[in-house]
């Protein structure tokens, strides 16, 4: 498919969005289109950046990362003090937290992808990832139902360091864990020089993804996020089907969700961004062959079981990539410095499941 009538139909869907829904909702798309073509131009992966930190001691990708939280949480922040109605991602530590962001960071390196980059990919056509897009849906609802048994086990109330230090302290400290990052990073790699440790690519999706988070944060009113988009457009087939009773689960009974449940899927902030990306990336792949790799029964197999877990992880973990990392530390939530580390340790262990069944050779 060429690039011109992708255009031409994203144009449509932004007119109908205008004359139909809301200037807000077409700016949210338009939004996500940019997020969706700098996502897929710059080839911006979180999780690629991870394993090529961990594998071939190449820190560009995470150094990429740690601009990006820093330039969002620069735009951020002082908007959060100055307009009170613009929502911080806060999430409460808890023991789902724990074990969800485990369990993502284990299985995005299997499904090759985080939220984002399952979108992206998606939307660039690749089959993989085209597979996992529905199981991580299915899985994300199903988290949803289940996150009350989960915090059941134990929560403890969101921290905002923003509530608490205001923009300035929560800015140096959030600088100052990212710089601590960066230079574990570059201690791992063992590089010297910036040409070894600072990409031009990773630099503009950084800067490009930073400015559209914070504008994001502007129109919508809350931060960037995909995983809730995910998890609503299954929500919404289980209850069109009749499978589903949205009043049994604490999730969805609330009253935000059960709005928004019964609203079209295009009033909702997330699930419009989330289509944005999908167009961005399906304009930026056009005319370009498939980036698919060749899988065999058992990694089809392996892969899709880990979209599945890694959507049900992602609602135990109040995000990926985008939701908690980015958006989190980005507003200062302290779930967002703990979703890291412990995601991060998952990946270790995925990547040794990635080797064990030949992905990196596919």
């Amino acid at each position: 498919m060429r690039r011109l009538p992708i255009a031409a139909l994203a144009a449509a869907l932004l007119f109908v969005l205008v004359w139909n829904v809301s200037v807000r909702q077409a700016a949210l798309f338009a939004i996500g289109i940019g997020m969706g073509a700098t996502l897929a131009g710059a080839r911006f992966g979180f999780t690629t950046g991870w394993r090529n930190l961990i594998v071939a001691r190449d820190p560009r990708g995470v150094v990429g990362q740690a601009i990006l939280l820093a330039l969002a949480a620069l735009g951020s922040m002082p908007l959060l003090v100055q307009f009170p109605e613009l929502k911080a991602a806060l999430a409460p530590p808890s023991v789902s937290l724990v074990v969800g962001a485990f369990l993502f960071g284990l299985t995005m390196q299997i499904a090759d992808g985080c939220g984002s980059g399952t979108l992206y990919k998606a939307g660039m056509g690749v089959p993989l990832n085209m597979g996992i897009l529905p199981l991580f849906a299915l899985g994300s609802f199903l988290g949803s139902v289940h996150l009350d048994r989960w915090l059941a086990l134990g929560v403890i109330e969101p921290v905002g360091l923003v509530d608490h230090f205001g923009a300035a302290g929560a800015l140096v400290a959030t600088f100052a864990g990212l710089a601590a990052a960066v230079v574990l990073a570059l201690a791992w790699s063992g590089v010297k020089g910036h040409a070894s440790w600072l990409d031009r690519r990773w630099l503009w999706g950084a800067v490009l993804l930073a400015a559209l988070a914070v504008l994001n944060l502007v129109v919508a009113g809350q931060p960037w996020g995909v995983v809730y988009g995910f998890g609503l457009w299954a929500a919404k087939l289980a209850t069109a089907a009749e499978v589903f009773d949205p009043a049994a689960s604490m999730f969805w009974s609330q009253p935000g969700n059960a709005e928004i449940l019964r609203q079209s899927v295009l009033l909702d902030v997330t699930s419009i961004t989330n289509i944005g990306i999908l167009a961005g990336a399906l304009w930026v792949a056009a005319g370009t062959a498939s980036a698919g790799r060749q899988l065999t029964a058992v990694q089809w197999l392996i892969g899709l079981a880990a979209g599945f877990v890694m959507g049900y992880s992602s609602r135990l973990a109040f995000g990926c990539n985008v939701g908690a990392m980015v958006s989190g530390i980005s507003t200062g939530s302290l779930h967002g410095w703990l979703w890291v580390p412990l995601a991060f340790a998952g990946t270790l262990i995925g990547l040794r499941v990635r080797r064990r069944f030949g992905f990196d050779a596919a």
